[in-house]
């Protein structure tokens, strides 16, 4: 072999350990993406002495030009990546003059080189104006080599910060978990005047269902069951907030009316609009056996006497934190029959569906509730989420979360 030819030879050997070298010292100073890009295209310019180059890479099955540059380059970030290249050039270097047809945007560039990882097209090197003793066959391997060192390290880049968010997201679920817990009452009322039970089967690791049930004094009690729209932990946060304000109001011995109205106010003040309550507010006395409530856009609980008639209770208003006043709120008052059964739920317990897209609803849910007119509460929350397990196209997987809060009147 020559000498000059050997000289050559060991020059631009030199010039690819020295672009190894640029590469990797900037990988290991855990240096931003957009570092990496740069010194990619600083390397390639400096210590190889390519003039011409656009870079695309597949990013969530799109391809973005990350990298061009060149004198007379058109904007590749406003250029898609031609069908023909990706259809056609894949694996191998492919030079642009087999593709008529590409558009002028291509014309000063001269060869594509595809960079592959387990038979995965990741990105694709385009260069051009390239110095001739640099055209080689064995050079545009290095090219496909040093591309693949930087996206490797850029993926790895990608794999850190997403293991970084999602223990982020794992910690803001259990303190949401932790936080929802703490909400739902200890111990619900169970005398000679009345039984109280409760169920909750959340969707997701943090739903959006509340049920809560406080004494005011020896006589009454107030009970609610609420939905606030949408899940995780901003609506655990909101929810959280909801029951600090409705425990306030309490202790202020506010009657039912203005629990309703501050709360609302409340909610529309902290979220702005974006997100609503359903809620359904019970005040019973024990004394004088009446029930007085407020529904604010929630499902109608069912009032089963003794007799097997229905009452519905829906007087109320709008759902919470729609507007920063309820319209035409009207307190509901009924009179409880002995040995009455109501029964106070979320949608989720309703809108469960089978194959044939039929709901199960409220028919469903009266059809349980006569079945077990007597039989002990836990009892019956038992079998109306047995039946709607039955009866739903994906079983125990509900679509929302079922939250259920019965009182037996005796």
């Amino acid at each position: 072999m020559p000498t000059s030819i050997l000289e050559k030879r060991l020059f631009l050997k030199e010039r690819e350990l020295n672009a190894l070298l640029d590469i990797t010292q900037v990988i290991n100073q855990d240096s931003t993406e957009a570092a990496l890009y740069k010194i990619f295209q600083f390397t390639l310019l400096g210590q190889l002495s390519i003039r011409r180059m656009v870079l695309y890479v597949r990013e969530d099955d799109q391809w973005i030009c990350m990298v061009s540059f060149g004198a007379g380059l058109a904007d590749f970030r406003r250029v898609p990546l031609p069908a023909a290249i990706l259809d056609h050039c894949q694996g191998l270097p492919c030079p642009l003059k087999d593709f008529p047809g590409l558009g002028p945007e291509w014309e000063q560039l001269e060869t594509s080189i595809p960079v592959v990882e387990k038979g995965r097209t990741l990105a694709y090197v385009f260069i051009g104006n390239l110095n001739e003793d640099y055209a080689t066959e064995e050079a545009t391997k290095f090219l496909q080599t040093l591309s693949n060192i930087l996206l490797g390290a850029i993926q790895n880049r990608r794999l850190a910060r997403q293991r970084v968010a999602d223990a982020a997201i794992r910690k803001e679920i259990e303190i949401a978990q932790e936080v929802q817990t703490m909400l739902f009452p200890r111990t619900l009322p169970n005398d000679a005047a009345v039984a109280v039970q409760a169920s909750y089967v959340p969707h997701t690791a943090v739903g959006g269902d509340y049920y809560d049930v406080v004494d005011l004094d020896a006589n009454r009690f107030l009970f609610c069951v609420a939905d606030v729209s949408g899940k995780g932990v901003a609506a655990s946060l909101l929810m959280s907030n909801f029951q600090a304000g409705l425990r306030t109001l309490l202790r202020q011995q506010a009657d039912l009316a203005t629990v309703a109205q501050e709360l609302n106010n409340l909610i529309f003040r902290n979220a702005g609009g974006d997100k609503f309550i359903t809620v359904f507010f019970g005040l019973y006395d024990r004394r004088t056996r009446v029930l007085e409530y407020v529904n604010a856009g929630h499902n109608d609980p069912l009032l089963l006497s003794d007799a097997g008639t229905v009452t519905l209770l829906k007087e109320g208003s709008i759902m919470l934190g729609v507007m920063d006043e309820l319209p035409m709120l009207k307190v509901g008052r009924v009179e409880v029959p002995p040995r009455a059964l109501l029964l106070t739920y979320t949608d989720g317990l309703t809108e469960v569906f089978d194959a044939d897209h039929e709901e199960f609803g409220e028919e469903g849910v009266l059809r349980v509730l006569r079945h077990n007119r007597y039989a002990p509460l836990t009892t019956v929350h038992r079998e109306l989420l047995r039946e709607i397990e039955a009866f739903n196209t994906n079983g125990s997987r509900f679509a929302d979360d079922v939250t259920i809060l019965s009182c037996r009147f005796k």
